[in-house]
């Protein structure tokens, strides 16, 4: 069968090829019929700039890895899955070999083999993305969907479980007051997470009052704060009513979030860095050391983070859309055919109000 997909050649270089099909190989393998990608900053990334840091595009590469999609073939060795289950693809395998595997940190694995990010060893292919029409993953990367979770809200599941890890390594808890800088798609489901895993107040800081406005419209911030115009942290610790938040959820990598950051954290907090920065930033180090703060980095997400997000959906749309707690669906803006994919991605490139935009899936 033929395997349509959209592949970055180089940057402002995007076309529609046609592979073959991806085959069965292992006992443990499914194939997915992918029916919808959403699209990351770091695709756009790499469109604008051919490059994250030491990936560097150098060979043409399917793109895509926020997707979801319906089990076409599975190995004979698959137990949990059968055609016709719709699932979230988790997009990042690794070596069963390293270390970081075996220590429970497989995020962290250095023979990371992820979705529609370049590979630096020279004469390897690039691991294949997902926006195409089949893709292959084993059985174990691959979360099935319950009946509350559509296909759409499947496309999710990865920019969510970045914020459900960075939830996870800062204990969020029933009670916690916690502030989200950057109000972009991580930020709002980063918020999602922490809302979900207990906390009882949310503050999300941004420079846009019409982000500002989703996050409250959604239901993840109980306050919002415009670091711009709104003024310095005293200002924003005024709508905690003065009481010091326990967590800072750091989403854009800014230098001065980052130090209002650790600024707004009470004696003992946590915070926890998810955005990343162009190059080094300064840090005031002696208010962290004499507060006594703990710093986490988070990188992705790992065991059983795909799973705590897929629940945290079904849990959100068991009564149904109308009773809701927080309104995931608003996060899609802007939904696009195949076909239309590289409209898409010239879209979100350029901003123009775009928080999550969606690509089906090629038609048959």
């Amino acid at each position: 069968m033929s395997n349509p997909s959209l592949v970055l050649n180089k940057i402002d270089d995007i076309s529609f090829e046609t592979y073959e099909s991806p085959v069965i190989s292992d006992p443990h393998e499914v194939i997915v019929e992918v029916k919808k990608t959403g699209i990351c900053g770091s695709d756009i990334h790499y469109y604008a700039h051919g490059k994250i840091g030491p990936f560097v595009l150098t060979k043409p590469m399917v793109l895509g890895h926020e997707s979801s999609g319906v089990v076409s073939k599975v190995g004979e060795k698959v137990t949990t899955l059968k055609v016709g289950d719709n699932v979230a693809i988790e997009p990042g395998v690794p070596s069963r070999l390293s270390d970081e595997y075996k220590s429970g940190h497989y995020n962290l694995c250095p023979h990371m083999c992820f979705a529609a990010t370049p590979n630096s060893t020279e004469g390897e292919p690039n691991p294949p993305g997902t926006l195409c029409r089949y893709y292959k993953c084993p059985e174990d990367f691959l979360v099935k969907l319950p009946d509350h979770v559509s296909l759409e809200l499947g496309a999710l599941v990865e920019p969510l479980t970045v914020g459900v890890h960075a939830s996870k390594l800062a204990k969020i808890t029933l009670g916690d007051k916690v502030v989200v800088f950057g109000a972009g798609p991580v930020g709002l489901l980063a918020a999602a997470a922490a809302k979900s895993f207990g906390a009882t107040a949310i503050i999300i800081v941004d420079i846009f009052d019409a982000k500002l406005e989703m996050a409250k419209k959604i239901g993840v911030a109980t306050h919002s704060f415009n670091s711009k115009t709104e003024g310095n942290f005293e200002k924003l610790l005024a709508k905690f009513d003065n009481v010091k938040p326990t967590v800072v959820l750091e989403c854009t990598g800014a230098a001065p979030c980052i130090n209002m950051g650790v600024q707004v954290l009470s004696a003992g907090g946590r915070f926890v860095q998810i955005g990343n920065a162009p190059g080094p930033v300064s840090f005031p180090i002696t208010e962290f050391a004499t507060k006594e703060l703990t710093l986490y980095g988070s990188f992705r997400y790992g065991y059983d983070d795909y799973k705590s997000s897929v629940t945290i959906l079904d849990r959100n749309y068991a009564k149904g859309k109308e009773n809701a707690p927080i309104d995931f669906e608003s996060l899609i803006t802007h939904r696009f055919k195949f076909q239309d994919a590289v409209k898409a991605y010239d879209l979100v490139r350029g901003g123009n109000g775009c928080v999550k935009c969606i690509i089906d899936g090629p038609e048959n």
